[in-house]
């Protein structure tokens, strides 16, 4: 028996086999190998096709299968996650009315703004635990302002995650997970907003059916067997944004427990039993995959833009001597704490939450030409993708959370010693490194969501701990030294 986990990312799609009782990787592929293409028409946009994601699942898919050689009636659950906040809006015919309006997309920021003094900072916060921001519901609000006739053909409206369980069956649905993240959920009254559509002018019938995280959402069509390679009824029992889904696939589940991960964007994930916000949503509160009204589980997501597409960018447009991101590491691991007094402030990706939906772009200071060289500039950008998590975790402190210890997937920005070494060093937190990842999250959720797995404890049994990082404390005061200096820096921009 054997569970299909599909992680929709901005950048690939990446698809997952695992074999169920075992919790082993049968075959798992991603596709494009190059980045996938953002559309981006004017400063601040980013919009992608959804039918490139269609596309890219469709060939990593048949790569896992071809692999895998397994039949198709051996599945029997699939799972899905997807990056955060995009926004897709389909006609009755289940067209897509245009590309997707996606998380990094500056456009809605001052509609969000508008949104949370008229409605009401108090209100939005004790109820919606953020504010309307640059979230779903407001990158819809500029659809309605500025595409009006495209907006009158809206049947449904959905995230990225709910467009490929629309592909795959035909259905169309939408968990409270999903609402929350595109800030349409009231959490005092346990339904959809009545504030925020009627602000905004969203008509009701625009959102589709609720459905549970975990459970038989739908099942695959016909036309989507046939497509895929896959058994017509083979049932969809999860899917969840992906930074919720990363933290249930690092077995992060309960109150306290706290997961990160360090791709394009940086994010620290915790999870907390109340009620509870940031009163300038620098930080944000969302459900998390096993919240419920009996049973409150929110997830604190700490999201910064300019992580790791700050280490791409370098690796592109400034170490293209450099074959690897290993070869930029070891270069930037001769530097040594503190970067030679240089910093880096890398929010050069879009508004920042954190910094209160500013856009500074990225800069360099404190640069000498005498001193400096390749490697400090990137060890510089490693402590300071660092330096932006300590100043977020700053935030989730005040509102009363417990940074002990981050669990991570060994992954991208934490494969690098560097990064994960200065980060539990300014932290003073132990990292926990596991060898997981989204998809494999995913496809053992579906194996919960039909029923398979007893519960979390049982799904995540295999779950394999590959290291341990713990803090330096005899070298903590340099780290503190370097992200003070870097504060600084910010402080004068912002």
């Amino acid at each position: 028996m054997y569970l299909l986990g599909f992680d929709i990312g901005s950048s690939s799609v990446k698809v997952c086999l695992i074999e169920a009782s075992s919790g082993k990787v049968i075959a798992s592929d991603f596709s494009p190998k190059k980045e996938m293409k953002i559309i981006a028409e004017q400063p601040g946009w980013a919009e992608q096709n959804p039918s490139d994601w269609w596309t890219n699942l469709k060939l990593a898919h048949q790569s896992v299968m071809s692999h895998a050689n397994i039949e198709p009636e051996d599945i029997k659950g699939i799972g899905i996650t997807w990056q955060m906040h995009g926004l897709i809006l389909v006609d009755k015919y289940q067209n897509v009315l245009r590309p997707s309006i996606i998380w990094c997309d500056s456009r809605a920021v001052p509609y969000g703004e508008k949104a949370f003094k008229e409605i009401g900072e108090e209100k939005c916060l004790s109820h919606l635990l953020n504010s309307p921001g640059n979230f779903t519901a407001s990158k819809l609000a500029w659809v309605k302002e500025n595409e009006q006739e495209l907006f009158d053909k809206i049947d449904k409206i959905m995230l990225p995650g709910d467009y490929i369980a629309m592909k795959l069956s035909g259905e169309i649905g939408i968990t409270v997970e999903g609402l929350s993240e595109g800030i349409f959920w009231d959490f005092k009254n346990n339904c959809i907003s009545e504030d925020v559509i009627n602000y905004y002018g969203i008509p009701k019938s625009f959102f589709p059916e609720i459905v549970p995280t975990f459970g038989i959402q739908s099942t695959v069509s016909s036309s989507a067997a046939e497509e895929l390679g896959l058994k017509e009824g083979t049932p969809i029992s999860y899917r969840a944004g992906d930074q919720p889904n990363n933290a249930l696939s690092l077995n992060v589940f309960n109150p306290g427990e706290i997961a990160s991960t360090a791709g394009t964007s940086g994010v620290v994930y915790g999870v907390l039993d109340q009620l509870d916000y940031d009163k300038l949503s620098r930080v944000n509160t969302f459900a998390h995959v096993n919240h419920t009204e009996e049973q409150m589980r929110l997830g604190v997501l700490l999201c910064i833009n300019g992580t790791g597409i700050l280490n791409s960018w370098l690796k592109h447009n400034f170490a293209t001597s450099l074959s690897s991101y290993g070869d930029m590491n070891e270069l930037a691991s001769l530097s040594p704490i503190g970067s030679r007094g240089l910093s880096i402030i890398p929010f050069g990706n879009g508004a920042e939450r954190v910094l209160e939906n500013k856009d500074t772009r990225c800069s360099i200071h404190g640069i000498n030409f005498n001193i400096h060289s390749k490697g400090d500039v990137l060890r510089a950008a490693q402590e300071a993708i660092v330096f932006s998590y300590e100043y977020g975790m700053n935030i989730m402190r005040d509102m009363g959370m417990d940074i002990n210890v981050i669990r991570a997937g060994n992954a991208n920005m934490f494969l690098s010693s560097i990064f994960r070494q200065s980060l539990a060093s300014v932290s003073n937190a132990t990292i926990e490194l596991f060898d997981t990842d989204g998809a494999v999250g995913a496809a053992r959720a579906a194996g919960m969501g039909i029923g398979f797995y007893a519960d979390s404890k049982e799904a995540f049994s295999s779950l394999e701990k590959i290291t341990v990082i713990e803090p330096e404390h005899e070298k903590r005061e340099q780290y503190l030294e370097a992200y003070e200096r870097w504060k600084d820096h910010l402080q004068e921009i912002i």
